[in-house]
């Protein structure tokens, strides 16, 4: 049954809320907040409990079934992390305060910074980016204003993999770079003759996701990064496949200069929705006084009989602000939590476990799929989703038959250097049972896209909506409903 709208519900003269007699004179809202012909639907308050009740149901979300989404790390979120987020002084708390009333926030984004770049290999770090997007930004505008202060300004090109993720050209040409694609070899790293070539007096920097988009350890990162540096350029790293590394090797240690987390890939705050996010940003001792500001800092050490006294900080050749406030502080807490919950040894074996999962499901199912670049990945890998038996099927089909089978599909068509994509990241979190039957119905589509291929075609079949024309709804965007326009 198609879930009615609100305004079908609706029936005249049906109340759901009554507001009390009023004890103050009566006075009329003003005009201003008045609109005519306004038609607000009439209904009891279980009506909308029931409604909103079950359009939540519609919403696919990790908490339901299995999320593979590649790229994403769409692992589950402990629910004790929402229990300190939701604690009455973390909660309650306004970033405008004086600093002596909040003492305790800034305690946790002081010590949050010390743990992240301890994990990551890094001399300082900012807590301000709202996402991951905007840490790329971040970074790339830090490499900019090293490059300026040193007198470089000729540095006007950005390099990047053809293995990256999709965000990096986007986020140098907003910061005024041009783009230069380096491309992959036959085992899925940085082609070192093209990186070489391309390493001239104009390069500002290399944007380095280790590893890869194709689920990929770099296996010349060091030569990559001593190529870089020579040429005179940074190299930043997108941190965004850093569940893979957890505990087992810092980026910075590797000699990368800048980068981002995507606190809700790695360290578990919620995914999606639209909500808050955090993309913190890294970066090694030359650069540190570059990051925007403020960061938190102990601006008075204290004695034996009075605590430390903490407080915000402007680095000295900051790039400026980028957040109207210091960071999505409830995303903070989460991150702090989770990373106390693990440890040190709890923290690898996340990466460890990932890294296992992804493999595991690799060795089921590249009999059926073929992996191109087939070698031990890390906490993902990429398969072609189509078949020379089977040519009118595509990733896409797959995809839509997976939620037949009640499974979120991976990302597709990404990378773009692998054919007809599937990029597969079953997480640490899921249980041998789940993988073992995610790999169970990834055969069976297998199967049915050579004897009904027309099946995957129509996919999905038992979903609430069909297959939609996803041009259409891209170019014909349609974000109310027009028949209550007047």
């Amino acid at each position: 049954m198609t879930e009615k709208t609100i305004f079908e519900l609706s029936s005249p003269g049906r109340v759901g809320v009554r507001f009390p007699d009023f004890d103050v004179p009566e006075s009329p809202l003003p005009k201003a907040l008045l609109r005519k012909n306004l038609p607000l639907p009439e209904l009891s308050e279980f009506d909308v409990i029931r409604h909103f009740t079950n359009i939540s149901k519609l919403n696919y979300c990790i908490d339901q079934g299995f999320y593979p989404l590649g790229s994403c790390t769409m692992k589950y979120n402990p629910r004790i992390n929402e229990s300190m987020a939701r604690l009455p002084g973390f909660a309650y708390t306004h970033p405008l305060q004086p600093i002596e009333t909040v003492q305790g926030n800034l305690v946790l984004m002081y010590e949050l910074q010390e743990l992240l770049g301890e994990i990551g290999g890094f001399s300082a770090v900012t807590l301000q980016p709202a996402a991951g997007a905007q840490g790329e930004l971040v970074g790339i505008m830090i490499i900019r204003a090293y490059h300026e202060a040193n007198h470089q300004p000729k540095r006007t090109k950005i390099l990047i993999p053809d293995s990256a993720h999709g965000t990096n050209p986007a986020t140098s040409a907003m910061a005024g770079f041009s783009v230069v694609a380096i491309p992959s070899d036959v085992n899925g790293n940085i082609d070192l003759d093209a990186l070489k070539t391309a390493c001239t007096d104009e390069v500002a920097g290399l944007m380095f996701t280790n590893p890869n988009t194709l689920g990929l350890f770099d296996q010349h990162v060091l030569e990559v990064i001593k190529i870089v540096h020579k040429a005179g350029g940074l190299v930043y790293g997108d941190g965004a496949n850093m569940n893979a590394l957890l505990g087992i090797t810092r980026p910075g240690d590797l000699g990368i200069d800048v980068m981002h987390y995507n606190l809700h890939k790695t360290f578990s705050t919620p995914h999606g929705g639209g909500g808050p996010g955090s993309g913190p940003v890294l970066v090694c001792e030359k650069l540190k006084d570059f990051l925007p500001g403020p960061v938190v800092g102990i601006i008075d050490p204290g004695d034996s009989e009075t605590p430390p006294l903490y407080g915000l900080l402007e680095p000295e050749q900051s790039i400026g602000r980028f957040k109207a406030f210091h960071g999505h502080f409830g995303m903070l807490v989460r991150a702090y939590t989770y990373i106390l919950m693990h440890g040190a040894e709890g923290l690898r074996e996340i990466a460890e476990d990932a890294v296992l999962n992804a493999n595991y499901l690799k060795v089921l199912v590249d009999d059926v799929y073929h992996v191109p670049f087939d070698r031990i990945c890390m906490h993902e890998f990429v398969a072609e989703g189509h078949f020379e038996d089977a040519p009118d099927v595509h990733a896409l089909d797959i995809a839509k038959r997976l939620i037949d089978y009640g499974i979120h599909p991976p990302t597709n068509y990404f990378p773009l250097i692998v054919k007809e994509a599937l990029m597969i990241e079953p997480t640490e979190t899921e249980s041998k049972q789940t993988i073992d039957e995610f790999a169970r119905i990834l055969c069976t589509i297998a199967v049915e896209a050579r004897e009904t291929p027309q099946l995957l075609h129509d996919a999905p079949v038992h979903a609430p909506l069909r297959r939609m024309d996803e041009i259409k709804a891209a170019k014909d965007l349609i974000l109310v409903d027009k028949s209550m326009i007047r």
